[in-house]
């Protein structure tokens, strides 16, 4: 597809952030996706969280795999680096670049199909090594670029658009990234910016793998009756475990409980619809109880959002290698190759 560069307009008296940049400096090419896509949401978020944490997009690193969710790290930040890798493999990728150079702000832009099917195993490595970088998994229920198979996310009964019932059971990417030992995890919903806003903004500032599993709907093919990826299906039925906010410039997340409070939201259709928080004793430094709280949202049509588990005692694979504190493309040849002497002192080590 073609893609269009947008025009760069700023006003006077417009908003800038702590380096003197617009929200404007933080978008990419014009979006081919489908209109109405959810992934368009999510970029506009991401964007908008680079610009108010005053990032600075030249030391920010966008990395992606295949899939309608991998192209939209062209919609946003087009001064940062950027890498669309081969199906599945994004996050050996970024696990390389950010060993070459972890001072840069690393985010991974992944969808269900990519993610959960021939990437699962490259997504469990990097969580397990906590890799410090955001990934952000636009989770739609189905292959939008071909044409709307089941993903591996899809939930049992689910009706695609042709009218094929879902079997198999899901893979959960929260309870997945509980059960390898991920340090922060989180789900959203691409019509909740205020939520996704600030998950996405405490997500880069945590120094570790951050999991953002955000329900995506694809207006082409899984936005039907039948579907629990459909815009209708989750506003109806999503939940926010707690409220979530990012205070600049401590990292760290700030959370305030409800209870028995609702919040209506408006249908496309005009209807109102009230959801309700869950109970204020929820405690997203517990493993354990998250985990148990993504099973038991399974067994209802509850969609669990908000920041369900962070860790912020485990360091991350940087740390615990002791990686060097310059990137490595700044050391000269000489220290890279000290030659054949320095190699037979090493070894010496060894004899």
């Amino acid at each position: 597809m073609v893609s269009f560069t947008k025009p760069k307009i700023r006003l006077p008296h417009q908003k800038t952030n702590d380096i003197g940049l617009i929200r404007g400096d933080y978008d990419g090419v014009m979006s081919t996706l489908c209109a109405g896509c959810g992934h368009d949401s999510v970029t506009a978020a991401m964007a908008t969280a680079f610009f108010e944490l005053s990032i600075e997009p030249h030391k920010a690193v966008k990395v992606s795999g295949i899939g309608c969710s991998s192209k939209t790290t062209s919609y946003f930040m087009k001064e940062a680096h950027g890498n669309n890798t081969v199906h599945g493999r994004m996050p050996s990728v970024a696990t390389g670049a950010m060993a070459g150079n972890p001072h840069m702000t690393y985010i991974g832009v992944s969808g269900d199909g990519d993610s959960l099917s021939i990437g699962a195993g490259q997504l469990v490595h990097a969580m397990r090594r906590n890799i410090n970088m955001l990934y952000m998994l636009e989770n739609n229920g189905v292959y939008g670029l071909t044409k709307g198979q089941f993903s591996a996310a899809a939930d049992v009964g689910s009706i695609s658009k042709k009218g094929d019932v879902n079997i198999m059971k899901p893979i959960d990417p929260c309870a997945l990234a509980l059960s390898v030992g991920a340090t922060f995890v989180a789900r959203s919903f691409s019509g909740d910016k205020e939520q996704l806003v600030s998950l996405i903004k405490a997500g880069l500032k945590h120094k570790g793998f951050a999991l953002i599993d955000v329900i995506s709907p694809c207006v082409s093919f899984n936005d039907h009756k039948g579907s629990t990826k459909s815009y209708a299906h989750t506003f109806k039925y999503y939940h926010k475990a707690v409220h979530a906010d990012y205070v600049p410039p401590s990292e760290e997340i700030r959370a305030s409980y409800e209870d028995g409070k609702s919040m209506p939201i408006e249908l496309h259709d005009g209807g109102i619809i009230n959801l309700r928080k869950l109970d204020s004793g929820y405690d997203p430094t517990d493993r354990a109880s998250a985990f148990a709280k993504v099973l038991e949202s399974q067994e209802s049509d509850d969609i669990l959002t908000g920041l369900l588990y962070i860790d912020e005692t485990t360091p991350d694979m940087a740390t615990r290698n002791k990686l060097p504190s310059r990137p490595l493309n700044t050391f000269p040849y000489e220290e890279l190759n000290p030659g054949a002497d320095a190699l037979k002192d090493a070894m010496k080590e060894f004899g």
